[in-house]
């Protein structure tokens, strides 16, 4: 599969079919989206959003989550606020998430069958990472999303003046809900 996208990009670069995605660094609504990496998501939330390549930052992970106040998405929003003029974040969760049903118990199994040893997932422990807390899902949506925008509004070094509002969008039709 790799190397029929590389031949793509090829192909793609060629015949220059990046100049309509030509822009700068500096998202110009002043937005930052942090949302799931589901495909569903892929080219529905921009499109659902009505944003173009330029106008936002999208964070995405497993979920949509922040779940400790420095993870690689906190970072990325202190980065998007402070280094290129974020002024608002939308917390985007989805209808139907897959991390709704995570269970690290399901993932544990599935990593020593992949050949993740015991002495391993007690090495990771050891070092100070709780596996289950990192790795398990979220069984209520909107209490996620109020969770994720609790973290952004009081993370310490965000502004105070930092719009954060909280959605769920539907992974079928792009409709969105604000959660209060």
């Amino acid at each position: 599969m790799i190397d029929e996208i590389l031949q793509f990009n090829r192909d793609f670069v060629a015949r220059k079919k990046y100049e309509p995605f030509l822009t700068d660094k500096f998202p110009a609504k002043k937005l930052a989206v942090v949302s799931c990496m589901d495909t569903r998501l892929s080219v529905l939330l921009q499109e659902a959003l009505g944003l173009k390549n330029g106008d936002a930052k999208i964070i995405k992970n497993a979920g949509g989550l922040i779940p400790t106040p420095y993870d690689s998405a906190m970072r990325s929003l202190v980065v998007a606020v402070y280094e290129l003029g974020v002024e608002e974040v939308m917390v985007v969760h989805h209808s139907q998430c897959g991390a709704c049903h995570m269970c690290y118990g399901h993932l544990r199994e599935a990593m020593l069958q992949r050949g993740i040893t015991e002495e391993t997932l007690s090495a990771v422990e050891a070092s100070g990472i709780d596996l289950t807390a990192w790795l398990e899902g979220f069984h209520d949506t909107e209490a996620s999303v109020r969770r994720t925008v609790a973290a952004v509004r009081e993370h310490p070094l965000m502004p105070r003046d930092l719009t954060v509002r909280g959605f769920i969008i539907d992974s079928a039709t792009g409709a969105l809900t604000e959660v209060c």
